[in-house]
C-alpha cells in the first residue's frame, strides 16, 4: 500500500463549479432585478475572477476583499448600481445551495472507505461546509480544511502544515494530494514535498512549473487505473 492519507480539492475536483456558479450566478442577478445577468456579464465575471483568485494565490489578496472586490469590479465595467456587498452575500448563499458532483465521484470515494480521507480547499468555508453536508458526500471526510480557516492558501506550505498537524500525520510520503489546479493543488504539493495527482479532464497543457506524480482525466482512472496504488 503506497499512500494512507488522501487529501481532496473541491472545486472542479469533486464537484462541478461551472454549473454550481452559473446557477448562483443566475439566481442572484435575477432576484437583483437583471434576469439576463449571466448571459450579459458572465464572461467579464470569470476574467476579473482569474486575476483575483490568482492574486491571491500569490498573496496579494485576501478571501475577504476577494469576496466583493469581483463584484465591485463587475459593477464599476459595466456601470451597473448594485451593491457589491449585498449581492456578494446573495451570491455565496445561493453557492451553497447547489451540489453538482462530477462523474465518478461517488465511486471512486467509496473505493477510498478504508482509507483516511481529507478535504483541503481555498474556497470559502461557510459555502464549502453547507455544499458538503448538502451532499452524498457529507459523511465521507475526516476533515474539511478551507484557507479561510487556516489563514493561509494552497499553494502556500503553511496550509499543508496546518493540515498535517491537525491530522496528526507524520510521514509525508504516505499522503497524496489531488485536484484540478497546477498553480494551487499540485505546486502547493510540490512545496510541501509530498505525492500529487493532477485531475485533468480538459486534458490541458502543463505550461507551469509544476510537475505532478500522476496525471488522470477520469475518476474511472484514479480508481481502477494503473496510474495510481493504494
Amino acid at each position: 500500500m503506497l499512500y494512507e492519507v488522501f487529501l481532496f480539492d473541491l472545486d472542479d475536483t469533486l464537484f462541478d463549479f461551472r454549473e454550481t456558479e452559473r446557477r448562483a450566478f443566475f439566481h442572484s442577478f435575477q432576484s437583483s432585478g437583471f434576469p439576463n445577468g449571466l448571459t450579459d456579464y458572465r464572461d467579464s465575471y470569470n476574467a476579473i475572477s482569474k486575476v483575483l483568485w490568482n492574486d491571491l494565490e500569490q498573496g496579494q489578496i485576501t478571501l475577504t476583499n476577494l469576496k466583493t472586490e469581483r463584484f465591485k469590479r463587475l459593477f464599476m465595467q459595466h456601470d451597473l448600481d448594485i451593491n457589491p456587498e449585498v449581492f456578494s452575500q446573495t451570491y455565496l448563499e445561493n453557492l451553497s445551495k447547489e451540489v453538482h458532483l462530477i462523474d465518478g465521484v461517488t465511486t471512486m470515494l467509496s473505493n477510498l472507505s478504508d482509507f483516511r480521507l481529507a478535504v483541503l480547499t481555498n474556497g470559502f468555508k461557510d459555502v464549502q461546509l453547507a455544499r458538503i453536508a448538502g451532499s452524498i458526500l457529507k459523511n465521507s471526510f475526516e476533515a474539511i480544511i478551507t484557507s479561510e480557516e487556516t489563514g493561509f492558501q494552497k499553494p502556500q506550505i503553511e496550509i499543508f502544515d496546518y493540515t498535517f498537524n491537525k491530522l496528526q500525520i507524520t510521514d509525508k510520503s504516505r499522503v497524496l494530494m489531488i485536484g484540478d489546479s497546477l498553480t494551487s493543488d499540485i505546486q502547493g504539493g510540490n512545496n510541501f514535498g509530498i505525492d500529487t495527482c493532477w485531475f485533468n479532464p480538459q486534458q490541458k497543457k502543463n505550461s507551469t512549473t509544476a510537475r505532478p506524480t500522476y496525471e488522470i482525466q477520469n475518476w474511472n482512472e484514479f480508481s481502477f487505473g494503473h496510474q495510481v496504488i493504494y
